[in-house]
């Protein structure tokens, strides 16, 4: 099974055994109760061929049933809908000689009959009070919620660092492109802080998935401090910048920072060269096409930064020929040049214009 593929099913059995998930609060309560259980969802059919003996019961899932079920030994097998509960104290045989890392009977278990079928398989740790999930031989070990919420109070005092900076370093740089004065340490200063904040991103989008329906408050703080406009300035700042320009060509070198080690995403020579330029060094200076700019303006609509742009080729060019002539702004879909005009004059510090 391809490597996406696992990521996509573990993703989505984390999901299953999150806080406010039926099998989740089974799960509590098995633990609370200091038992071991074996648990198989999904994939019935290749999971009852594995296996015999056991307790048919086609009955419908409850938390509180697979409880009461988990005091006998063997395997509880469940449907992948979470509907009925097919089989309790089933007693399984996967081959002993599939390859395993897992010490204890029971993890080892779960963990061949996950290679073996599509099936998501839980194991609870009575002596350990752990609780390991299962998808094609990977495993995953549920957290309690004050644990992930250690992590997640680290992340967000992180994007809150992060973003404060990022904001302060974007003001500059707006100013610095609009004297046409901006350096290839400058830009890969705010490539880096980027990068840092799409990680603490990723990895508290984690936690999110990771605390179910006790994650609402921190994907409130999420968009609050990384909502989509973030990802809309860097994808923007990347086609400023950038050899090519294009959507498809910003998706890709995003691709490229994100692989990038720590130590190479602020090397201003790395950057350059996952931009598309050679032979640059930090103070190499770098001319902005202004996609980025141009969209802080009210007056510039979807779709008109990048007429501007295509007609002007950079956003010193623009600066240049709107004091000679603002009104032909209008001819790339700008209702207002003048306000777009004595705008970018302001956010140049220079009122007025010329």
């Amino acid at each position: 099974m391809h490597r996406d593929e696992i990521l996509k099913r573990m993703n989505e059995a984390i999901r299953l055994t999150a806080p406010g998930q039926p099998i989740r609060t089974a799960l509590d309560m098995i633990i609370a109760g200091h038992l071991g259980a074996l648990i198989c969802v999904g994939d019935t059919e290749n999971v009852l061929a594995v296996g015999n003996d056991g307790f048919p019961l086609n009955i419908s899932f409850t938390s509180n049933r697979l409880f009461e079920l988990s005091k006998m030994d063997g395997a509880i097998v469940i449907d992948g809908d979470l509907t009925q509960i097919l089989r309790a104290n089933f007693h399984l045989n996967p081959d002993p000689s599939l390859a395993t890392s897992e010490t204890g009977m029971r993890h080892r278990t779960a963990a061949r009959m996950s290679v073996l079928t599509d099936a998501t398989v839980i194991s609870i740790s009575a002596r350990r009070a752990v609780v390991n999930v299962y998808v094609h031989g990977t495993s995953y070990q549920l957290q309690q919620v004050p644990e992930i919420m250690s992590s997640v109070n680290q992340l967000v005092a992180t994007l809150q660092t992060t973003r404060t900076s990022l904001d302060r370093s974007l003001l500059r740089l707006t100013a610095l492109e609009l004297d046409d004065y901006v350096t290839l340490a400058d830009i890969t200063d705010i490539f880096s802080s980027f990068e840092i904040l799409q990680q603490a991103k990723e990895e508290l989008k984690s936690c999110i998935v990771k605390l179910g329906t006790q994650g609402k408050l921190v994907q409130m703080q999420l968009e609050q401090l990384a909502g989509s406009g973030i990802d809309t300035d860097y994808d923007l700042m990347i086609r400023d910048y950038a050899a090519n320009s294009s959507e498809e060509s910003a998706q890709r070198i995003r691709a490229r920072f994100a692989a990038l080690t720590p130590e190479d995403i602020t090397s201003p020579q790395r950057v350059a060269e996952v931009l598309g330029y050679d032979d640059l060094d930090e103070d190499s200076v770098m001319t902005p096409l202004g996609l980025r700019t141009l969209s802080q303006v009210s007056v510039v609509r979807d779709g008109v930064a990048e007429r501007i742009v295509d007609e002007y080729g950079s956003l010193q060019e623009l600066m240049d020929e709107i004091r000679k002539d603002p009104e032909r702004l209008g001819n790339f879909g700008v209702n207002n040049p003048t306000i777009l005009a004595d705008t970018l004059y302001r956010m140049q510090g220079n009122q007025g214009g010329a």
